[in-house]
């Protein structure tokens, strides 16, 4: 009992140093509208690991290592606080107080960083991880059961009125772990039933994330036996519409496990999402820059010796320069920003031959920082598919062109596409709604 009023302390001692009580009740002020009436309360409290550990070692240990146990170390402090300080007079209990710990970052360590390659997953302790990846697909915004007040049946029970029995929603727990009809009450044993009016209501949206090195795959002109894994993302209230598909982030999450009998499902619970890019070198060889120095009399010289000597085991020497030329400029147009999207060059090349424009362009593919080689039967702006973890919704799956979001996206010979491909090509190059104009495409 003391370690746990300790840690409470400890609490209480870190919200006063950070500004945590003052955004508390910044945070009350909008709950205090008279027609403002739930049965639970839901705030954020950013949790910056390193601060907490400075203030107490153990607190900070709980946190990274047992966020569920933190959050309600967490919970009852805020709750104390605003009855003290007066800050809401609608909460009654402490189950009505939902704190949601946001962290600001996680400690640069292996153990807290999850490589989306790594199996087995979900053998480990359930703790908060950083991670990076690719989004692949993603629902729409749907509605889920942050908090319900339920009363007892027996309205001789205590517990027939009030906020006794409050079900608020817990990390990895589907819907019927929140809100069902055969609940019973802890006192006299009697069935709960629903206060409908007060159940609070908030944004759900799935995601699903692969690890970036996927790409390589689809760039590869040969079939590869590696085989990659996504995981789903559960982002929730003010995270959802965070992630767009075809982009790369790094998000904090803690894993879970999603119970829908018979299936257990291991999936994460988005903490904080942020844009992400892999580091690439950015070096220029030595040899490159004396080329650069012995052309420099010339603003063509350079351009020339540059697209004669690109390809050279792909294309014979001096065949193809225009298009090695028209290649090497589109390569190094490398924004995923949109409002640089005019910057981007595309190539349609029309010849008689095709192989050697085949060989050019899959040669070109594997130097772009993403590249993605779209297959004639495969998809090229979206597919839907229904959702299998019980959302109700659609999952919307990136097409190759969706895939290539800031890269290429090579098409080949068009002579096999059908008629309906090439209307939908033509439409997507001129609307921004399809095709991100950050992509540039190889035709042959």
């Amino acid at each position: 009992m003391s370690d746990i009023l300790s840690l409470k302390e400890s609490v209480l001692v870190y919200l006063d140093r950070s500004g945590g009580l003052q955004r508390l009740g910044e945070d009350c002020r909008p709950f205090n509208e008279p027609q403002q009436m739930e049965a639970v309360y839901r705030f954020c409290i950013s949790v910056n690991p390193s601060d907490v550990i400075e203030v107490d070692p153990e607190l900070g240990d709980c946190v990274l290592q047992d966020p569920l146990t933190a959050t309600a170390l967490f919970q009852s402090v805020c709750f104390l606080a605003i009855k003290t300080l007066s800050l809401l007079d609608k909460i009654h209990t402490e189950s009505q107080v939902n704190v949601i710990l946001k962290f600001t970052h996680l400690p640069p360590f292996p153990e807290y960083s999850l490589d989306l390659c790594s199996f087995p997953r979900g053998n480990g302790a359930m703790r908060p991880v950083s991670m990076e990846g690719l989004v692949i697909a993603i629902t729409r915004v749907t509605k889920y059961t942050q908090g319900a007040r339920f009363l007892c049946s027996d309205e001789e029970c205590p517990c027939s009125a009030g906020f006794h029995h409050i079900r608020v929603h817990a990390p990895g727990a589907t819907e019927s772990a929140t809100v069902r009809n055969d609940f019973i009450c802890r006192i006299c044993g009697s069935a709960l039933k629903e206060d409908v009016k007060f159940r609070v209501l908030g944004d759900k949206q799935l995601v699903e994330m692969i690890h970036f090195r996927a790409l390589d795959l689809l760039s590869a002109h040969q079939q590869s036996s590696l085989r990659y894994q996504s995981v789903t993302l559960f982002l929730r209230d003010e995270l959802c519409n965070s992630m767009r598909i075809g982009r790369l982030y790094r998000v904090l999450g803690i894993p879970a496990h999603v119970h829908q009998w018979p299936n257990i499902t291991w999936s994460v619970e988005a903490n904080s999402v942020k844009p992400w890019e892999p580091e690439y070198p950015h070096e220029v060889s030595v040899s490159f820059q004396q080329l650069l120095n012995v052309t420099s009399s010339s603003r063509w010289r350079f351009c020339a010796v540059l697209s004669h000597c690109f390809a050279l085991n792909v294309a014979p020497p001096g065949l193809y320069n225009t298009l090695k030329l028209a290649l090497l400029l589109s390569l190094v147009q490398n924004r995923v920003d949109e409002k640089e999207t005019f910057h981007n060059l595309d190539l349609l090349a029309v010849t008689t031959d095709s192989l050697i424009l085949d060989r050019l362009m899959t040669y070109s593919l594997q130097l772009a920082s993403r590249g993605v080689r779209h297959q004639v039967s495969g998809e090229m702006f979206a597919s839907l598919s229904r959702d299998g973890l019980g959302s109700g919704s659609a999952n919307i799956h990136a097409g190759s062109s969706l895939l290539a979001t800031g890269g290429v996206c090579m098409l080949g010979d068009l002579g096999g596409y059908k008629k309906d491909k090439l209307d939908a090509i033509q439409s997507g190059r001129g609307s921004k709604r399809f095709i991100p104009q950050a992509i540039r495409l190889f035709n042959a």
